[in-house]
């Protein structure tokens, strides 16, 4: 049974860190592709960062790059989510999300971004609040 569980979020004042972690179980860690998207309020969800586990390879949307960083622990079957430099704008429900056979989906990343079809698996979301 495949399941993704997030942790890390919480509520920081402009400016502050935070780092969102997405334990992964019941599938295959190395050939999967994570990516998190996030919920605001009055918003569409969006594409925050992907990353296809085989080779590392990440994927940014375009507000976050510079600030947002992810990384992999192999040995946990854990992605984390470095965020920097946060914005009130950053609030929302994050989730992370899986795709089992990540090859051909991390293929599409170079002609367009990671879209919510592209994963078959979803956390339950942590939610992040930026506000003075």
């Amino acid at each position: 049974q495949v399941q993704l569980v997030e942790s890390g979020g919480g509520s920081v004042q402009p400016g502050g860190s935070l780092r969102l972690s997405c334990a992964a179980s019941g599938f295959s860690f190395g050939g999967a592709s994570m990516a998190w998207f996030r919920l605001a309020p009055g918003k569409e969800r969006e594409v925050v960062a992907a990353i296809y586990i085989g080779s590392s390879r990440t994927w940014y949307a375009d507000s976050m790059k510079g600030r947002f960083t992810l990384s992999q622990d192999n040995a946990k079957n854990t992605v984390h989510l470095q965020m920097n430099n946060l914005k009130p704008d950053d609030t929302g429900m994050y989730y992370c999300a899986a795709e089992v056979d990540g090859a051909g989906t991390f293929v599409a990343w170079n002609f367009r971004p990671p879209k919510s079809d592209d994963f078959h698996y979803w956390g339950k979301g942590t939610q992040v609040t930026v506000s003075s």
